[in-house]
């Protein structure tokens, strides 16, 4: 047995307090993120956990690139027939999560994912380089496939028939946005007495209740 039981952190940077944080959790969300950037230590910090239940019950987790946010949700690009595009499309009830270890945060959103509009993923897939472009063309994403090597045949096949104005975004590949009903906000304390603030949008869907969790 690998025993790590004496891995053990204090974790003493920050604290989290009912009096001080937004009434907004996306507001909440923006301070954080520009802090952690700020801060520095995070090599990417729009880089998220997406879990999802899949087709065959079980859940999967997943790193994926948060590529915006404001009031309505955060938003993510991938393959519609992918593993991932599948699973949403059965049940878009999603878990996304933020780890910052820099400042000892996390923040876990619960929420419901819907497609973006065609033209907020056409232009999302036009500002993407090229070769980005072309390998979300080639790419089966999620299929079983012979070999890295006939992955990159394809790829240096198409580049050589295809011009930058020619490749357009596939139908089968688009943005979610997930539109949060719950957002918690997690700062390590010491002793294991760590800050949990929740947030959960109210029936009506105006408001948010802010509620304090046992660590």
């Amino acid at each position: 047995m690998n025993d790590l039981s004496n891995y053990r952190k204090s974790y003493e940077k920050q604290v989290l307090l009912e009096s001080e944080v937004d009434s907004n959790p996306l507001m909440q969300f923006r301070q954080w993120f520009c802090e952690v950037e700020d801060f520095g230590g995070v090599e990417e910090v729009n880089a998220m956990t997406v879990s999802s239940l899949g087709l065959d019950g079980f859940p999967k987790a997943r790193i994926v690139l948060l590529k915006s946010y404001d009031e309505n949700g955060f938003v993510f690009f991938t393959n519609y027939h992918s593993e991932k595009g599948r699973a949403i499309a059965a049940n878009p009830q999603l878990c996304l999560s933020f780890f910052w270890p820099s400042m000892e945060r996390q923040v876990i959103i619960k929420g419901i994912a819907k497609k973006v509009t065609e033209n907020q993923s056409d232009t999302y897939f036009d500002s993407r380089p090229l070769g980005s472009r072309l390998g979300a063309i080639v790419s089966n994403q999620s299929e079983v496939i012979e070999s890295y090597e006939q992955l990159a045949q394809e790829l240096k096949t198409l580049e050589q028939i295809t011009t930058e104005d020619q490749v357009h975004r596939p139908e089968y590949w688009g943005g979610y946005c997930v539109e949060p009903v719950s957002i918690e906000f997690w700062q390590g304390r010491p002793n294991r007495l760590h800050d949990r603030i929740r947030y959960t949008l109210t029936e009506d869907k105006l408001d948010w209740n802010i509620e304090r969790l046992a660590p």
